[in-house]
């Protein structure tokens, strides 16, 4: 219990002293005109409530990943909840904040663009596709698990392809309306679905006589056993994406910035959100281990019960009761059906800043749409599991690239740019040593010296063209005034 409740004071503490840190080494600046009223067009443009703003980016970054990616994540043990909770103050929250300020400060443009600005045209092409595949892959996945969690709640002639076509049918209208339409009115009904859920649970951890096995005391190895696939390095850091870091929250924040009223708010929408995600991360790695009795018995119960969904209604109705476990599990459906939607909205404006196309006439937002969804939905017959080992992959190749963006602009700027340079380069070690280690397909199944060496190698040569970069750049162009 002491560790956990520990980690929450962390999580909370770190948004007020480390936050402020990143919003004053980036310098925010409560006068400078934003583009939500420098850019209205009264669709993708448009000045909204702080708290909206807040929840539709909470909301859209939150998803699956801090569920179930924590339930399966908290298996590589007690470092699973350092990772948490370093990785959300030190890498995700400051990943968020900084690229959605990059976003603010070129009137909105999506990710790819001010990458792009960053570290030239190759880099600009790789994040167009790299983003539009990921957002892809995240709209078919997130109309696979809410669809099959809301089957297992409602009769039978409510079956899993019947909500698969309502939820399809939600996202292709929260693609082309406004984004005050749909998004700006059912976001806070969900997202006090989700609040429910993560209050409710961590009331019951705090409150209910629960002992919350974490184990420091059996050191830091992973707890799948020595199988020589699960390493905690760098397995975990993929696996817990969404609680930590995740490329795919950068891809979000420009939409977002595009409705924000004051830079001065940036802090907490996007910092902020990011902070609440790595809570509710922490909250069900704490849960999922407390209910199933420890790390031992999360592995046999995940080895007799079909996944993570089922653990996730078991906790619900267990710990909450079932009015309580109803909304919790309206909160864990929210949190996909949330994501999707704004996934393929992110998706239509990458293509359409891409592509310089107007996004304020409804046939062109169509135009742009049809395509997306015409990939998500071959996508949806694909097999989860396959689709989410290259979300996961894809997804921390994005961070790991838009941390090295955020990087280049914070030298442009003569700003302190090790505070995402050191991030820039644990996620590169990260997603490289994956790659050469990680069993086929998704990897090339390489030992651990190997992939181990190659990553290391990889990381010292980016920082030597980065520190060639820093001696040859042109004086100082002040991009932040």
């Amino acid at each position: 219990m002491t560790a956990f409740l520990i980690s929450l004071a962390v999580l909370v503490g770190g948004y007020f002293l480390y936050g402020l840190l990143a919003e004053k080494v980036f310098g925010t600046d409560p006068a400078r005109t934003m583009p939500a009223y420098s850019k209205t067009d009264g669709v993708d443009f448009m000045p909204m409530p702080t708290w909206k703003v807040f929840l539709i980016q909470f909301l859209n970054i939150a998803g699956l990943g801090p569920i179930f990616g924590a339930i399966m994540g908290v298996m590589y043990g007690p470092a699973a909840f350092i990772w948490i909770v370093a990785g959300t103050i030190f890498g995700g929250a400051v990943h968020d904040f900084i690229s959605a300020m990059m976003s603010i400060r070129s009137d909105g443009e999506s990710l790819p663009e001010l990458i792009g600005r960053q570290l030239g045209m190759p880099a600009r092409q790789i994040m167009r596709l790299l983003s539009i595949v990921l957002l892809v892959l995240v709209g078919a996945v997130f109309v696979i698990t809410p669809s099959n969690l809301m089957a297992s709640m409602t009769p039978g002639w409510a079956g899993t392809e019947f909500w698969m076509a309502v939820i399809f049918s939600y996202y292709l209208l929260a693609t082309l309306l406004p984004v005050d339409k749909l998004i700006g009115r059912f976001y806070p009904v969900f997202g006090f679905a989700l609040l429910f859920m993560a209050a409710g649970l961590s009331a019951v951890l705090i409150f209910g006589g629960h002992s919350i096995p974490v184990d420091f005391a059996g050191g830091f190895d992973s707890r799948y056993g020595n199988d020589g696939v699960h390493s905690v390095f760098p397995m975990m850091f993929v696996s817990i994406a969404c609680g930590a870091v995740s490329g795919f929250h950068a891809t979000q924040s420009p939409m977002m910035a595009r409705c924000l009223k004051n830079e001065k708010l940036a802090r907490p929408v996007f910092y902020g959100a990011m902070v609440a995600e790595g809570i509710v991360a922490l909250i069900w790695a704490a849960a999922a281990i407390t209910f199933t009795g420890g790390y031992d018995g999360l592995r046999e119960y995940m080895a007799t019960h079909n996944g993570a969904g089922d653990l996730v209604h078991d906790i619900s109705v267990g710990w909450l009761g079932t009015v309580g476990g109803i909304l919790a599990i309206l909160g864990v459906v929210a949190a996909p059906v949330t994501t999707g939607d704004t996934a393929l909205r992110s998706a239509r404006l990458i293509v359409a800043d891409m592509l310089h196309i107007s996004q304020k006439p409804l046939l062109k937002r169509l135009l742009v749409s049809l395509p997306l969804f015409a990939g998500a939905f071959i996508l949806m017959m694909i097999d989860f599991n396959i689709l989410w080992r290259y979300f996961a992959w894809t997804n921390q190749c994005l961070a790991a690239i838009t941390l090295w963006g955020c990087t280049v602009f914070l030298a442009r700027a003569g700003r302190a740019y090790v505070l995402t340079l050191l991030p820039a380069m644990f996620m590169t070690a990260v997603v490289v040593c994956y790659i050469f280690f990680a069993p086929h397909p998704e990897g090339f199944g390489l030992g651990m010296p190997v992939a181990a060496s190659i990553a290391a190698a990889t990381v010292v040569l980016a920082t030597a063209m980065f520190a060639l970069w820093l001696r040859r750049r042109p004086a100082l162009s002040r991009q932040l005034s």
